[in-house]
């Protein structure tokens, strides 16, 4: 179950970083990591502070996009040090966040986002999260670097795993299917090609848009819901354009 929880760095500046937070990842027994656009990898500053967990920086993954990096991904966890102006589910604390995390993952993957060492994630990149977690530092320095966030995260989700009930520990074969964030992003593509047809965007700057994605990722739908959801905009799109003819 662990191989399915994803570690995905976006434009990490610092190599050294890249290294370390591989470090951190292998001591809590993560193995899967995608680097969004890293400013110099591979790098022997990355191998040295890797410091054993070389396996991990030879089998990362390299890509332009965050979509790129966690397109196949049932729930994407951005960590970000403050709250933006997105109305995205949020987990004030990890524990919570981890639990969530190790149930998913017993289906598909799921991934923890980190963004740039001095400002983190953009607003377009946290639109490619479900959910954003913040850590409860000290609020007077609450100062992580790359690789300590990464370590107290996936220790975090160790620890979610190991503490998981042995019923809960064993794959739901019953449980439907969660869509990956490809397949949500289709749905949000085909939303908002409905919602522009139909005039109901109106107002550019009410983010009418990024409150239903919140929406939908508090609602959590199945694969067999968001199909039925984009049945009911195709309906209404042909409904529209004969109205007009």
């Amino acid at each position: 179950m662990l191989s399915n929880i994803r570690i995905v760095l976006v434009q990490t500046f610092h190599p050294g970083n890249i290294g370390q937070a591989a470090r951190a990842m292998k001591t809590m027994g993560l193995s899967d990591l995608v680097l969004v656009n890293p400013r110099c990898f591979p790098d022997e500053e990355a191998t040295r502070l890797a410091a054993g967990a070389t396996d991990v920086l030879d089998n990362a993954r390299v890509v332009e996009h965050i979509s790129q990096a966690v397109g196949d991904c049932v729930q994407v966890v951005g960590a970000s040090a403050r709250l933006r102006s997105l109305p995205l589910p949020h987990f004030d604390d990890p524990e919570p966040m981890a639990v969530q995390m190790v149930e998913h993952a017993h289906e598909a993957p799921v991934a923890l986002v980190f963004g740039r060492e001095r400002f983190g994630l953009t607003n377009d990149e946290i639109r490619h999260c479900t959910h954003q977690v913040s850590i409860p530092a000290n609020p007077d320095y609450s100062v992580l670097n790359l690789a300590q966030a990464v370590q107290i995260l996936a220790y975090e989700v160790r620890r979610a795993w190991r503490h998981q009930t042995p019923s809960a520990a064993q794959p739901k074969s019953k449980q439907p299917a969660l869509p990956t964030r490809e397949q949500m992003a289709h749905f949000e593509t085909h939303l908002h090609q409905a919602l522009s047809s139909s005039g109901f965007l109106t107002q550019p700057h009410a983010r009418t848009e990024d409150h239903l994605r919140a929406l939908f990722s508090r609602a959590q739908p199945t694969r067999k819901e968001l199909s039925i959801l984009r049945g009911v905009l195709t309906t209404l799109e042909k409904a529209g354009t004969q109205r007009d003819d």
